[in-house]
C-alpha cells in the first residue's frame, strides 16, 4: 500500500472526482472538451493585435481537426464540441451600451446548459474569441474592483501602448454602465460576452447534474466568477486546469479559491490547458480505481 498521501494532490483530486461524480471509486468513461466561440464589437477600439476574422478561422480550424486542441483531445480520448455563437454578429461595444440585451444573454446560457446534452462525466470547458481577455479583465473589475489598468494585460500579444488601450476600454466601460454591475448576473449582459454567458450555463448545469468540470483559461475563469458572486458555493464542482500567463488570470484564481492544476504558460488553444488536465484527472481515477481493485483482489 502507498503511504497516505503520498501521491499528493492525484489524491486529492480522486476524491473531488468521486464526491462530484457519486461513484467510489471514481470513473472517467465519457469526457467532453466544450469550446465556446464568440466575438465582440469593444475590438473596434484596437485592443487586440488579431483580426476579428481570427475567431471563425480558429473554429474552422477545429473543424478541420488541425488545432492543437484536436490533437491533445486525440490524445486522452476526450470528445471535442465547438460551438459557434454568431460569431457573424458581434456583441455590442460595452463602452457605449450593454453586450447582451435580457433575452439575448438568457438564451445564450441555456445554450450552454445544452452543452452536456450528449451526456459526459467530466466537462472541460474552454472558450476562443478575439478581444476576449479585455471583456474577462471587465467583468474581474466589475466583480472584484479595481480598474483597468488593475486587470488589463497583453491577452494574445498586445504592446504596451495596446495594453494601456484596454485599460481604457474596461474603465470606459466600468463607467458607462456604472450602477448596474452590483448585480454579477447583470454585469454578466452588460461587459461580457456570448461565451462568458455560454460558460456559465455550462457550469450551472453541470452542477445541477453532479458533473465534475475543468476550467480553462481566462474567459472560463471570469464566467465562472459571476456565478460565484451569485453563490460562493457555485463552483465547489469546478478544478482550475491551466493559469495562463495574463497576470489578472492568478489573481483571479486566488479571489475564487482556485489552485490550478497546471501552469504551462498557454496564452490561448481553445481550452488545450483543460484537455491536458483532463488526462490528469482520468489518471487520477485509474489510479484510485486500479490500485482500489489491487487491494480488493
Amino acid at each position: 500500500a502507498e503511504p497516505g498521501n503520498s501521491l499528493g494532490r492525484i489524491e486529492d483530486i480522486a476524491a473531488w472526482l468521486a464526491a462530484w461524480s457519486g461513484r467510489a471509486p471514481p470513473a472517467v468513461t465519457r469526457p467532453l472538451m466544450a469550446v465556446f466561440a464568440g466575438n465582440h464589437g469593444v475590438t473596434r477600439h484596437g485592443i487586440s493585435p488579431r483580426p476579428v476574422a481570427a475567431t471563425a478561422n480558429a473554429v474552422e480550424l477545429c473543424a478541420a481537426g488541425g488545432a492543437a486542441i484536436n490533437q491533445i483531445c486525440i490524445a486522452y480520448d476526450l470528445g471535442l464540441k465547438v460551438f459557434d455563437l454568431a460569431l457573424h454578429i458581434p456583441t455590442a461595444d460595452i463602452t457605449e451600451e450593454a453586450a447582451l440585451d435580457e433575452r439575448g444573454c438568457a438564451a445564450t446560457m441555456a445554450f450552454g446548459m445544452e452543452a452536456i446534452a450528449g451526456g459526459t462525466d467530466l466537462l472541460c470547458l474552454g472558450d476562443l474569441g478575439v478581444g476576449n481577455s479585455t471583456v474577462a479583465a471587465t467583468l474581474f473589475a466589475a466583480l472584484f474592483g479595481g480598474g483597468g489598468a488593475d486587470w488589463a494585460g497583453p491577452g494574445s500579444g498586445a504592446d504596451t501602448a495596446m495594453q494601456a488601450r484596454k485599460a481604457d476600454v474596461v474603465d470606459a466601460a466600468l463607467a458607462f454602465h456604472g450602477g448596474h454591475l452590483g448585480d454579477p448576473l447583470e454585469a454578466l449582459r452588460r461587459v461580457g460576452g456570448r461565451e462568458f454567458a455560454a460558460i456559465a450555463g455550462a457550469i450551472l448545469a453541470a452542477r445541477m447534474q453532479k458533473i465534475p468540470v475543468l476550467l480553462d483559461g481566462l474567459a472560463a475563469t471570469a464566467a465562472a466568477a459571476v456565478l460565484h458572486g451569485v453563490n460562493p458555493a457555485a463552483l465547489d464542482h469546478c478544478l482550475l486546469a491551466s493559469l495562463s500567463p495574463e497576470p489578472a488570470h492568478a489573481r483571479a484564481a486566488q479571489r475564487l479559491g482556485l489552485r490550478p492544476l497546471l501552469d504551462l504558460g498557454i496564452s490561448h488553444g481553445e481550452g488545450a490547458g483543460a484537455a491536458l488536465a483532463a488526462g490528469l484527472v482520468k489518471a487520477a481515477a485509474l489510479t484510485s480505481s486500479g490500485m482500489a481493485a489491487a487491494v480488493r483482489g
